[in-house]
């Protein structure tokens, strides 16, 4: 794939991959991506996960046409985009890996046995990469979302490399909604550092880009703005969508009927949107998606074992690794003999950054009785005020 006359694109989609990073379920598979600056001097950027190692080899050498790189630049030392380095440094000796000084200290912890520090270029905030008639500049991003993560802007064709930034889920093949799985990877990959995507994208604001090229999903070419426009909201903890998330998790049904019957109620009181997720059986990853999309929520769970129902309890902890705030919440409690879950996810939510606990707290007592739905009203009325 071409991306500009001298930027090639040499990734590869993975359909096989069931678990991104063991844990987030990726339907459409994803992407590895990497690409080749061809000038006087060629310059790799990133490889790819060892997975796809023999297809992405082919795909480097097919573009190279017979010429040998100069030097790798690698912006991220996640094994999915540099887990070709060693396989690169046996075909091509003389090749220098340019990467930040935290990714070369890094990089004998991935490759045991291998000598990088004779062939490996450190460079730093503003450092420049002359390769002819391109130059590459690169600017450090910690955190976004590892600490040795550089991104670089090539300013011939005014193309952000952007790392993880501005990455998705699914694979380059897959037909499928970007915001969506941009979305579901932001914020269960870079949820956390919303401050340190902050820092990148006023540094992204002095550069004139025309293209952004991700590691991860398509390239971007077109109406940068919005792309750009939803990773401001997110990295600022934003409401993206006017609504309500009702996350509830039932161990027999009777919260579960609950938290329905409070969706009904909020939109019957014209909610703009009700999203509704059972945690027992939907993806986590989306459901913490939807709690950092929309700037209102309701919890609603039993209590187990004296404690917060497991699907509950789960839920809440990635919201608190994750760095859920600015939001407001109410809460659904249920028990049949000594209800404490109310109590619990209050105590974890109040551990969270600006989060209100919008009242009442309701109540139920094994099933919802026609009392609790004037209680299940005044909470919606809260919650929407």
């Amino acid at each position: 794939m071409e991306i500009t006359k001298d930027i090639k694109y040499i990734g590869v989609d993975d359909t096989d991959l069931d678990l991104f990073e063991s844990q987030y379920i990726v339907p459409n598979g994803i992407s590895y991506n990497s690409y080749l600056i061809m000038d006087e001097k060629i310059a790799v950027m990133d490889t790819a996960d060892s997975r796809k190692g023999k297809e992405w080899l082919a795909n480097l050498q097919a573009a190279l046409n017979g010429r040998k790189p100069d030097y790798l630049v690698v912006h991220h030392l996640e094994p999915d985009h540099a887990g070709e380095i060693e396989t690169l440094l046996s075909l091509y000796p003389d090749i220098q890996i340019v990467t930040s000084a935290i990714a070369a200290k890094m990089l004998p912890q991935f490759f045991d046995g291998t000598d990088f520090a004779s062939c490996t270029k450190v460079v730093k905030e503003g450092d420049e990469l002359p390769l002819g008639s391109h130059t590459l500049k690169f600017f450090a991003a910690p955190m976004v979302h590892w600490p040795e993560v550089i991104v670089s802007y090539d300013t011939k064709d005014k193309v952000l490399f952007s790392a993880d930034g501005f990455g998705k889920f699914g694979a380059l093949s897959a037909d499928e909604d970007w915001a969506c799985e941009a979305r579901r990877y932001y914020f269960n990959i870079c949820g956390k550092y919303g401050a340190q995507v902050q820092a990148l994208l006023k540094k992204a604001a002095a550069l004139d880009i025309d293209i952004i090229c991700p590691l991860h999903g398509p390239v971007l070419k077109e109406n940068l703005s919005y792309y750009i426009g939803l990773y401001d909201t997110w990295s600022k903890y934003g409401v993206e969508t006017e609504g309500v998330f009702v996350a509830y998790a039932s161990i027999h049904g009777g919260t579960a009927k609950a938290a329905q019957k409070l969706a009904e109620i909020l939109q019957a009181k014209g909610a703009p949107k009700v999203a509704v997720s059972d945690l027992s059986r939907d993806d986590m990853a989306e459901a913490v998606e939807d709690a950092f999309r929309y700037g209102k929520m309701i919890v609603a769970a039993p209590t187990y074992d004296a404690g917060i129902f497991p699907p509950m309890h789960d839920f809440l902890h990635h919201l608190q690794i994750k760095g859920y705030q600015k939001r407001r919440v109410g809460i659904i409690e249920n028990g049949s003999w000594a209800p404490v879950s109310g109590k619990l996810m209050t105590a974890m939510l109040e551990q969270m950054k600006e989060v209100e606990i919008v009242q009442p707290l309701v109540t139920i007592k094994s099933r919802m009785k026609e009392a609790n739905i004037a209680e299940l009203e005044a909470l919606a009325d809260a919650i929407l005020k």
